[in-house]
């Protein structure tokens, strides 16, 4: 490996197609790698915004059978990412269809924060904070 260890979450979609269009126009991820599977599904996809990237797929039964949040009644954990600009990703995510969670605000700690659900129930949390800049 040219790097040390990275961390790259992981997500499941009833209807991973749709997630990655979602993706693409709401929150700006580039398409890295699509994998089509069976069945109009995607066996693996790699979505790239900025240096970071998550990887998706569509729900399968085999292996570790990861659901989406919308069919588990909800999600239990999400993805924060950087960004420099919250409020103006907030207004494209929003008119991607994005549901806000929390609009665009200040925190005690000093970033600027707002969280949204995908169409299908993941949480993502966009915001000024980055925690490996000097003296986070």
């Amino acid at each position: 490996m040219a790097h040390g260890p990275t961390t790259i979450p992981f997500l499941r979609y009833a209807d991973a197609p749709a997630a990655i269009r979602f993706l693409v126009e709401a929150f700006g991820f580039e398409e890295k790698l699509v994998v089509p599977g069976e069945d109009g599904k995607i066996a693996h996809a790699e979505l790239t915004f900025g240096n970071g990237m998550v990887m998706l797929g569509s729900e399968r039964d085999e292996g570790i059978p990861v659901r989406s949040p919308k069919d588990q009644g909800g999600a239990n954990q999400g993805v924060y990412i950087v960004v420099a600009d919250p409020d103006a990703l907030y207004e494209r995510a929003k008119r991607a269809g994005a549901r806000t969670e929390m609009k665009p605000s200040d925190t005690e700690y000093g970033s600027r924060d707002f969280i949204v659900r995908d169409p299908e129930g993941n949480i993502w949390s966009f915001g000024t904070y980055d925690p490996f800049a000097p003296g986070s």
